[in-house]
């Protein structure tokens, strides 16, 4: 039997909008095995100039991410969605190890198979630094809060 990961496509606006949030819950919890559990096994990933296939590829990419990227924080929004696709933007902040703030801003295509796992992320994200004063991710780690603002509401 295939895994399933609904909403399944063809995608509307709230289920797009689902799927992002469950996307952005996913990767707020930070555990690389579970987020890796949304793609297909051979999922391809472009992720700024690195690219991935297979779940195993993604798991130890988010494992390394998250080492590095600490307090990690994000947002994501639908920008667009048609058929199996979506297209969002997002917003994360976090720090290094040296505890210098950032907030990385990009945007991703998803395609889904017809079970709802993601076959293809394409990523283009780049990192502006930040004063710990500037940051705009307030809530514990975890998931954000349905009251935090959006992107949108927030400006980004």
């Amino acid at each position: 039997m295939s895994e399933s990961r609904p909403p399944l496509p063809p995608f509307t606006a709230e289920t797009s909008a689902q799927k992002a949030r469950m996307a952005e819950d996913a990767w707020n919890s930070r555990d690389p095995a579970r987020v890796a559990l949304a793609y297909t096994t051979d999922s391809r990933w472009r992720n700024r100039s690195e690219f991935l296939q297979g779940r195993d590829a993604i798991q130890a990419f988010l494992t390394r991410k998250w080492t590095r990227e600490l307090d990690y924080r994000l947002i994501k929004e639908v920008w667009a969605f048609h058929g199996n696709r979506i297209a969002v933007r997002f917003a994360y902040e976090w720090h290094d190890d040296s505890g210098s703030w950032f907030r990385s801003y990009g945007n991703e295509n998803w395609e889904f198979d017809e079970h709802g796992l993601m076959r293809l992320r394409i990523a283009s994200i780049n990192d502006l630094p930040i004063s710990e004063a500037d940051r705009k991710y307030d809530w514990p780690l975890g998931r954000r809060p349905d009251d935090h603002p959006s992107l949108s509401e927030l400006g980004l």
